[in-house]
């Protein structure tokens, strides 16, 4: 799962895929040059990276992911949250609330979201 450790250049770059694919890997050229200040060289390199790692796709010109961007969200949450708090998601929430408060709206809404992923 390693493949999924996106520096954030990386991420920044993926992004760009995410939001546009697919794209042909000229526009990819304009966009991170546009976004991110990039050579075309620069884009090309990380684009060969994320490639050899199997996160996009570069078949004919045509840039596409074949990792979706909530499966790396996923993987950087799990271990952020393993990193900070231990894997405990009550940890992070204490520590995240700590001196907000919820609208009703978002409490009602985050029970729901609870009730729905707990053990039977």
């Amino acid at each position: 799962m390693d493949r999924f450790n996106l520096c954030e250049s990386e991420c920044r770059f993926a992004n760009i895929v995410w939001e546009n694919e697919p794209l042909g890997s000229g526009e990819l050229v304009k966009l991170c040059n546009e976004e991110l200040g990039w050579k075309k060289s620069t884009t090309y390199t990380v684009l060969k990276k994320l490639c050899q790692r199997e996160i996009l796709r570069n078949q004919d010109s045509i840039v596409t992911a074949i990792v979706k961007r909530e499966q790396v969200q996923k993987f950087e949450s799990e271990q952020f949250l393993e990193k900070n708090f231990g894997g405990s998601l009550p940890q992070f929430i204490a520590s995240f609330m700590s001196g907000k408060k919820l609208s009703k709206t978002d409490a009602e809404e985050l029970k729901k979201l609870i009730d729905s992923y707990k053990e039977e």
